[in-house]
């Protein structure tokens, strides 16, 4: 095994600058990891080699020529295949956009990760116009979890957790409408972020739901989530996080999410997010009506997607993968007035959340009810209560997002067991917060990201 499959995005971008690694070693390596590894998870749908060498080259040249190419100076990374890549059609998990025209652009994001020295190597698998929490794509066929190929990875962004889970690359990029990034994040066992609404650009990425979308990042590490976010975020107008991860834990009031966020739980879920609570002194807390803010994100979300996809529904509906067909048509179905009464419950919502923060910092609860389930299945038993699959994997994530709030997600692993994650949500704008906890756990060793058996397998 190369030693550069170990490495992390810091210690990368540290040795090239230096002139110690060539950023076109790391990129054939990367380049050679896509190739033995995702052959059985299936997590690229596009590998862009020769844009990856091309960019390798120039980073190389810079440091020849005693220019510093950024903080991400030959760092591999890949995203979520809703994002523009120049040259490349953004087909966002689809059928009918697989054969569009290239975009002429990268993503705003995409811009802000070359301009930092990052090497893009490919696009991700997903599901279908990121409606979906398992990356079962129809059309590309599912990407299957590192940590146990028989189940699924979580999605809608499953690509790029199962190829950070992986060490294919250290840093993707993906998207959370609901629970996008949490989710795969807690079933493959990697660190990820969903920033404040808002927050990140979102311009050149295939959107879902404007009013919930939200563009982040997975990494193996709070210190590398660190620098990709610190990356992707305007840093000259807005805080940086890298600080913040050694700032500790001391004053901070930390809630743990009781009620809703506690039924139709696993044990292996809630006895996770006891861990945490434990470690960090929390005050068990209730968010009043989380049962309704889920449901009225469920009408949002069908809503408006509906409407996005309306035109392709009168006329391409065989070309939807099913399961996504029929939750847009659905929405279709839905009278303006209980969208309406939806936003306004969002609003209220948002006001009640808020004096939560008057007294406390930081809130923790579990990212899914249970960990990762099989590939295929379509209900799935918690405790005495059997639950449709899909829809269930969103019930903690879905009252979070629908107002907007950063969250972080840390991976929780038990030796032999699949791993689970844990929200760490703050208040408006407070990511730095969110990372000084998920920093502390990550020191203590209480969340972490296990070396998943499709690594080790591959190792000879």
């Amino acid at each position: 095994m190369n030693s550069i499959d170990r490495f992390d995005a810091r210690t990368i971008a540290t040795l090239v600058r230096s002139g110690k690694l060539a950023a076109r070693e790391v990129t054939e390596a990367c380049l050679k990891r896509i190739e033995r590894r995702d052959a059985s998870l299936n997590c690229f749908t596009t590998v862009t080699r020769e844009r990856a060498l091309a960019e390798a080259a120039r980073i190389d040249r810079a440091i020849q020529s005693g220019s510093d190419p950024g903080p991400l100076a030959g760092v591999p990374y890949a995203v979520k295949n809703l994002f523009d890549i120049a040259g490349t059609s953004t087909a966002a998990g689809s059928k009918i956009h697989r054969e569009r025209a290239p975009a002429d652009k990268d993503a705003t994001l995409v811009t802000r990760m070359a301009d930092a020295g990052a090497i893009l190597v490919g696009a991700l698998n997903m599901d279908e116009y990121a409606y979906g929490f398992t990356t079962e794509n129809a059309h590309f066929g599912p990407t299957h979890n590192p940590h146990d190929a028989s189940r699924i990875c979580g999605g809608s962004s499953g690509g790029s957790a199962a190829a950070v889970a992986a060490e294919i690359v250290p840093i993707s990029l993906g998207s959370d409408t609901n629970g996008s990034i949490r989710v795969p994040a807690a079933f493959c066992g990697v660190f990820g972020l969903k920033p404040t609404y808002g927050r990140l650009s979102r311009r050149g990425m295939f959107g879902f739901v404007g009013s919930l979308d939200h563009a982040g990042a997975f990494a193996r590490s709070v210190s590398d989530l660190a620098l990709a976010y610190d990356t992707l975020q305007d840093v000259q107008k807005l805080d940086a996080v890298t600080p913040a991860i050694t700032e500790g834990l001391g004053g901070l009031r930390v809630g743990v999410l009781s009620g809703w966020f506690r039924l139709d739980g696993s044990s292996e879920a809630l006895e996770a997010v006891d861990i945490v609570a434990d470690f960090l002194q929390a005050v068990s807390i209730e968010l009043p009506a989380a049962d309704v803010a889920r449901a009225a994100a469920f009408c949002i979300t069908a809503a408006e997607g509906a409407n996005q996809h309306f035109a392709n529904l009168r006329t391409h509906a065989a070309d939807f993968d099913p399961a996504t067909r029929n939750r847009l048509l659905a929405g279709a179905l839905l009278p303006a007035a209980i969208t309406l009464q939806a936003q306004r419950f969002r609003t209220w919502f948002r006001d009640q959340v808020a004096l939560r923060f008057r007294d406390y910092d930081v809130l923790i609860a579990p990212c899914t009810p249970f960990s990762a389930p099989p590939i295929g299945g379509g209900s799935i038993r918690v405790g005495r209560n059997a639950a449709f699959t899909r829809a269930h994997i969103g019930v903690y994530t879905q009252p979070i997002s629908f107002i907007g709030l950063p969250v972080l997600a840390a991976p929780v692993c038990k030796a032999g067991k699949m791993p689970v994650g844990v929200q760490i949500i703050a208040a408006p704008w407070a990511e730095c917060t969110a990372f000084r906890v998920a920093a502390a756990l990550e020191a203590a060793g209480v969340a972490y990201a296990p070396i998943a058996p499709a690594v080790q397998n591959t190792r000879a």
